[in-house]
């Protein structure tokens, strides 16, 4: 019985992409080609990110919840947000400001120009704006399933479908397909909101002061790369060739890890200790 909202959840999402995949169709033609392309790109770092994290997090908070330790619990829970911001919110904001250069080298050959690049592009940025929530969401789910509650997370998200069937309604019109790229960011931040506010309602999640502390320098880190990215990319735009974008990626790496470490938004070991059982504090 316990799995039937977990399967009902994954047809939650699945139905989520058809009603997205139908509207795009009434769209100009290519516009499901441009919200295929670009929420691939997307998908990447939130596979890697977003599935680690759930799956490192599940098994530890079972254990942590059926031995009693709420401290150990809560620990937990607010490094997994913590990892996921860290990680996240640069990925987010380089793909918003070279999303062009990107959807280039991946993609920009044969029948795929300039236009299309574009087009793209424009909707992988939106998408992106949405990735923190994605992982987040797999970050605070967790929370519901260690503790054998599977139906809130549906409940919750069948709430959010909704509501993305409805922006895509609205936004289809004045934006094309970036108009659906909106509407599932949006959605993706209310689901990520609504997790958060429950699980903090039952006293599940308490945002402890090493989370409150670190998660506005990584904002400042990640908004400081995102300029030195901009700042490179706008004399460089017409000559982004792919070893070239390559080198600007690990470029922006190397701005937002002096950054977040130069503000205290991480230290060296914290990749490492937080993802052993409960994180150093």
């Amino acid at each position: 019985r316990r799995m039937l909202p977990v399967a009902v959840g994954a047809g939650v999402y699945q139905i989520s992409l058809v009603i997205d995949t139908v509207i795009a169709s009434l769209l100009p033609t290519g516009s499901i080609s441009y919200l295929f392309f670009a929420d691939r790109v997307n998908q990447l770092p939130l596979g890697v990110i977003g599935v680690a994290v759930g799956t490192a997090l599940l098994p530890l908070l079972s254990r942590q919840v059926r031995a009693g330790d709420t401290e150990a619990a809560l620990k937990s829970q607010n490094r997994a947000l913590e990892l996921s911001f860290l990680l996240t919110l640069p990925a987010a904001a380089a793909l918003v400001v070279i999303s062009e250069p990107v959807i280039r080298v991946l993609f920009e050959r044969g029948a795929f120009g300039a236009a299309e690049t574009r087009a793209t592009a424009a909707a992988l940025a939106v998408f992106a704006t949405g990735l923190p929530a994605y992982v987040l969401v797999k970050a605070l789910a967790p929370g519901f399933f260690a503790r054998e509650d599977t139906a809130t997370p549906v409940k919750i998200s069948v709430v959010c479908l909704l509501v993305n069937l409805v922006l895509n309604l609205i936004l289809m019109v004045p934006l094309k397909h970036v108009g659906i790229a909106t509407a599932t960011s949006v959605a993706s931040w209310l689901n990520a909101g609504l997790l958060a506010y429950v699980l903090h309602r039952r006293r599940h999640l308490v945002v402890d002061a090493r989370l409150a502390r670190r998660v506005p320098r990584v904002v400042v880190a990640a908004a400081g790369m995102a300029l030195a990215l901009f700042a490179a990319m706008t004399p460089l735009q017409a000559s982004l060739a792919g070893s070239l974008s390559e080198r600007m990626v690990l470029g922006g790496m190397a701005v937002f890890g002096a950054l977040v470490a130069a503000l205290g938004g991480a230290r060296l070991g914290d990749l490492k200790s937080l993802t052993r059982s409960g994180g150093a504090s």
